[in-house]
């Protein structure tokens, strides 16, 4: 049951025979797992994509003072993962976590390209995945680089209003490129505004 998430969300840019849902999800391994639990480490190879099936994962960076720059949040329904590490099988530069305590589903990066040869849909199904996530990131570069840190929370509450009230402010401002106590200032003077 908890691999038919993936299914419609596959079904949601492509058509599968019952042949092909089965062969895919003959490939998926569910796993569990627990807040704060790395799935990813820098300088390891990653050998799966992680789809979540529930709870939320975040891939991040660590910068020398050991402040995290959140990249990205994958709630239930999304794909996460180092791409760069995943598709080149080279170390990878980024951390991945789990936000709240989550259930997974892995596929690796051998079964993914077997998978291609045997549901030729399939590799329709991720190019259209990679051209979103690639249209989402050159948005947030642009957001980043021209708009203020009160209009990149802003939009982050619109965008995605269900992670924005379960998520700490302190992970919300990393995402958004700002310290928390930043943000803390920017929230302060916004309500005193509203207030005169």
């Amino acid at each position: 049951m908890k691999k038919q998430l993936l299914i419609e969300h596959i079904s949601k840019y492509v058509k599968l025979s019952k042949n092909e849902v089965a062969l895919i999800r003959s490939f998926l391994k569910l796993k569990k797992v627990r807040r704060k639990q790395l799935m990813l480490e820098e300088m390891e190879i990653q050998k799966y994509g992680f789809f979540v099936i529930s709870g939320c994962l975040k891939s991040y960076t660590l910068e020398k003072n050991g402040f995290e720059r959140v990249l990205q949040f994958a709630p239930s329904g999304w794909w996460i993962g180092d791409m760069f590490s995943l598709k080149n099988q080279e170390p990878s530069r980024l951390y991945i976590d789990a936000v709240f305590d989550s259930e997974i589903l892995l596929l690796s990066h051998l079964d993914l390209s077997n998978l291609y040869e045997m549901v030729p849909n399939l590799e329709r199904c991720f190019r259209l995945l990679a051209e979103n996530a690639f249209a989402a990131s050159q948005r947030r570069i642009i957001e980043t680089v021209s708009l203020t840190a009160l209009e990149r929370y802003e939009n982050f509450k619109t965008r995605y209003p269900d992670l924005f009230e379960q998520l700490p402010q302190k992970l919300i401002a990393s995402y958004i490129g700002i310290t928390p106590e930043f943000l803390s200032r920017v929230l302060r003077e916004l309500s005193n505004d509203n207030l005169r």
